[in-house]
């Protein structure tokens, strides 16, 4: 194993230093227990919105703390979920009187600590709501999750109805809006490698030179199936096709496509897949109205590809358009 980390124990810990430093203007973070937040945090009258999840998966969930997206993100250790006691702080500290929002991927580590969580932040007097993403197509029932796990509609979801809860809207309408980006999102991703964890120090799984696992989780979780190597537009079109079959999508409807790297895949070949992504909506006569390529859900160094399509409707576009100031994504500032 070559990383260039310091020792496993202060890995998180000295990437949160290296974040803080180089975002200082934008977040903050508390070492104990690990929480990035807004420097501005709390913004009084405004809902905060956090989510979080085990760390190797950057820039989520703290590289989107920010203007416009994030109030607090949780970092966990590697692949690991955060501590309920992160998540109370983080609720304690973005609490600005108008409740907090809690986004929560279908994982059973995160469901169970967030709702710990949820229940200490009422019991001191917050309102908290959870929305529960779970945008996975591969795979109804994978390990740690029941029921289909969540991807790469947790950034869209952190954008959108981050821009929503920025706007001043209440904490009904913020979660409202986060369901139904939920229930108008699907995801299907790939790995062309492993990836290895620190504390582990070998590969996750084995995969062959030659072999595709395709629908794997963002922890290196099985998939669909594993095949010979194809190329890039048949393995797209095995991502892409079962998302559009289980959105629904009609002639006349637009859309927000996201091509997302697992860690390892160069934005060369993302754009081979985004523009296959393309070609295969318009064949059924759906727009593309708006895309986001690049990695923002990784798995540390796995090669590999996501492909993840939100329905738009207007107030979604206009949410996703409004201004955002994060680390990882800032556009309208």
């Amino acid at each position: 194993m070559k990383k260039l980390i310091n020792s496993v124990d202060d890995f998180v810990k000295e990437s949160l230093e290296g974040m803080q430093k180089a975002h200082g203007d934008l977040l903050d973070v508390n070492y104990d227990p690990f929480v990035v937040f807004r420097t501005d945090a709390p913004v009084q009258g405004k809902v905060g919105v956090i989510s979080g999840g085990g760390s190797g998966h950057e820039p989520m969930h703290g590289g989107f703390v920010g203007k416009g997206m994030l109030d607090a993100a949780c970092p966990g250790e590697v692949f690991t979920s955060p501590t309920p006691d992160q998540m109370e702080w983080a609720t304690r500290k973005v609490d600005g009187g108008a409740g907090v929002l809690h986004i929560v991927k279908n994982y059973s580590g995160d469901i169970m600590n967030f709702e710990m969580a949820a229940d200490l932040g009422k019991d001191a007097g917050i309102e908290v709501e959870s929305v529960v993403v779970d945008d996975d197509v591969a795979v109804k029932d994978s390990l740690y999750t029941q029921g289909r796990r969540g991807v790469g509609g947790t950034v869209l979801m952190e954008k959108i109805v981050g821009a929503k809860a920025e706007e001043g809207a209440d904490l009904a309408s913020v979660a409202g809006l986060a369901r139904d980006v939920n229930a108008n999102v699907r995801s299907m991703g790939l790995a062309l490698t492993s990836c290895t964890v620190p504390a582990a120090g070998s590969p996750t799984f084995e995969l062959g030179d030659d072999e595709v696992e395709i629908g794997i989780g963002i922890h290196g979780e099985p998939g669909r199936e594993r095949i010979k190597m194809e190329g890039a537009d048949q393995l797209t079109d095995r991502l892409t096709r079962p998302v559009i079959e289980d959105l629904g999508l009609n002639s006349g409807d637009q859309v927000l496509v996201f091509v997302n790297s697992m860690g390892g895949t160069p934005l060369a070949e993302l754009y081979v897949i985004y523009r296959r992504v393309v070609q295969l909506l318009d064949e059924g006569g759906v727009q593309v109205a708006r895309h986001l390529v690049g990695p923002l859900i990784t798995s540390l160094e796995m090669q590999g590809a996501s492909v993840t399509i939100l329905r738009l409707d207007d107030e979604k576009t206009r949410l996703w358009d409004a201004p955002v100031h994060t680390p990882a994504l800032r556009w309208g500032v």
